[in-house]
């Protein structure tokens, strides 16, 4: 990788296929009684299980042939019915749910010390006093020192019932001994809006991550918050977001709709709709709405925008999103484990499905976002194949089609600069966090005193940073990582990291959408809309 390339992240694929698969609650009529009930199907694999249990010639773990088997049954089913193993199924919940107990901090593993990178607003850590660059020694009297613990052992050790409690020693730079802090465990939110600020005088702006238990609370407090800062209009920015929870998007929808218009419906195998309407509880249907969507906004993300275009309300911008049009409903197995099933399908209220065709198989659908990029579709709005018999019409008579995700009505071409695979894999994997926080280190006091503003508008990344980020690199990744063809994107995304880790909620966005094509282009349409 010694000369900087850019491709398009080809990984994308395998972080929306974790993500996506979270459609909604629905109610399920049928009793455990009926579902469960014997044949010879079952029995069938019920005798296969214990002829190996007690007859195979070898010792087999058969819980992992079930787990396997599961994944073989639903493999066949759908690409978005999956098992969820017992192990996992904690987190998963946490990250649904949009909190969990803990401390409440961020740490790096540096000099085989757990370092606090910074603490979680209003978190059980930031309650207490503790900061960015603290150095926790023990917990509750047991050394953390000598970097024996890999990251899954530390948050163990870190977590733990709410209320109870946790006495930390903590060295910090600058004082004479060690500090102790009695930190109480507690819910720690997993936040799901991003960033939510002003981008003109007239235009707000809301980022969500995901559609966890929280989110609706989350955004509506940005949004009134927005519009008390003189909002008439809002970029709602759900790129990258791979969805969740069917019914917190049908809650922020309401906000932008008039009272009575079908925000979404859901058909099972038995033809039974369940339909979503608007309320009058709307705070923004005066509003001017603008949805940001790419190819990896899937599921709630292209119900809220599939909603909107098709009440002719807003407009969407961007690229076709991800193509997913069907809920899933959580089932309990019996074990701890559980199976995410597709239990219905949701069309907008045009009476479209955006969901891609999964007929060639899984490994087939995931490779949608290879056919995308080799077509040129991310590149040239007129590469986009529609097809002629999923046309639909809005009440306006303005033409949307199905069959394959949201066509935005203004087409935002890839930025190969700002988004090329390096600079999202660097981003991802944590290594400008890591060595952002390293580079604090140094000289954390320069920082102490500087506002926000004053960052925002006069702080630059220099050459000599990118080289050190260079070094680092290389001894990170034992990779020649030279950025030649994008120095100045990687001084955005240095900015940026740093911004967060000193400012916190919103800073990362804030210092990056500067340089956003799709921003641009929003904030251009929303001047030309006053």
């Amino acid at each position: 990788m010694s000369k900087s390339k850019t491709y398009f992240p080809l990984i994308i694929g395998v972080a929306i296929a974790a993500g996506i698969f979270i459609g909604g609650k629905l109610n399920f009529g049928d009793s455990s009684d009926r579902l469960f009930t014997s044949n010879s199907k079952k029995d069938k694999l019920n005798r296969l299980i214990d002829y190996i249990d007690y007859e195979y010639v070898e010792d087999v773990n058969t819980d992992s042939i079930v787990d396997v088997t599961v994944n073989g049954i639903l493999d066949n089913l759908d690409p978005h019915s999956v098992y969820i193993p017992k192990e996992n199924m904690q987190k998963v919940a946490e990250n649904m749910k949009g909190n969990f107990v803990g401390i409440g901090i961020n740490f790096y593993t540096f000099k085989d010390t757990i370092t606090v990178i910074k603490t979680i607003e209003n978190g059980p850590s930031a309650r207490v006093g503790i900061v960015g660059g603290d150095r926790i020694i023990s917990a509750n009297g047991e050394s953390l020192l000598g970097g024996g613990y890999n990251n899954d052992t530390l948050v163990d050790k870190l977590k733990g019932e709410r209320y109870t409690q946790l006495l930390l020693e903590v060295y910090r730079k600058g004082e004479p001994k060690l500090l102790t802090f009695n930190v109480t465990r507690d819910e720690v939110p997993i936040k799901s809006v991003d960033a939510a600020y002003m981008l003109t005088n007239q235009l707000g702006y809301i980022k969500i991550n995901r559609f966890a238990e929280s989110t609706y609370k989350e955004f509506k407090k940005a949004l009134l918050s927005l519009k008390k800062q003189g909002a008439t209009s809002l970029a709602l920015d759900l790129r990258g977001n791979p969805g969740g929870f069917l019914e917190v998007a049908v809650n922020i929808v309401d906000e932008f709709l008039e009272d009575d218009k079908l925000i979404v419906y859901t058909r099972n195998k038995k033809g039974k709709e369940d339909r979503s309407y608007a309320t009058k509880k709307g705070d923004f249907e005066k509003g001017q709405v603008y949805v940001m969507i790419d190819e990896s906004s899937a599921s709630a993300s292209e119900i809220i925008a599939g909603a909107l275009q098709d009440n002719d309300k807003g407009t969407i911008v961007g690229r076709r999103s991800y193509g997913k049009g069907l809920v899933q409903r959580e089932m309990k197995l019996g074990d701890g484990s559980a199976v995410r099933l597709t239990v219905s399908k949701y069309y907008t209220p045009t009476g479209r499905s955006i969901q891609r065709s999964y007929d060639n198989g899984n490994r087939d659908y995931y490779d949608d976002y290879s056919d995308r990029l080799n077509s040129g579709e991310l590149l040239d709005e007129s590469k986009i194949e529609v097809a002629d018999s999923l046309k639909f019409t809005t009440p306006k008579g303005n033409i949307v089609y199905g069959g394959g995700g949201i066509i935005p009505d203004v087409f935002v071409p890839y930025d190969t600069k700002m988004l090329n695979e390096t600079l999202t894999f660097l981003e991802k994997r944590g290594y400008l966090n890591n060595f952002i926080f390293e580079e604090l280190e140094k000289e954390r006091e320069v920082y102490k005193n500087m506002s926000k503003e004053d960052f925002f508008n006069n702080f630059k990344i220099t050459d000599e940073v990118v080289k050190s980020f260079e070094d680092f690199l290389k001894i990170k990744t034992r990779s020649n990582i030279v950025f030649v063809a994008y120095k100045e994107e990687v001084k955005y995304y240095l900015k940026a990291t740093l911004a967060e880790q000193l400012f916190g909620f919103g800073a990362y966005f804030k210092i990056l959408n500067k340089h956003d094509v799709m921003i641009d282009k929003v904030i251009d349409l929303s001047n030309n809309q006053n």
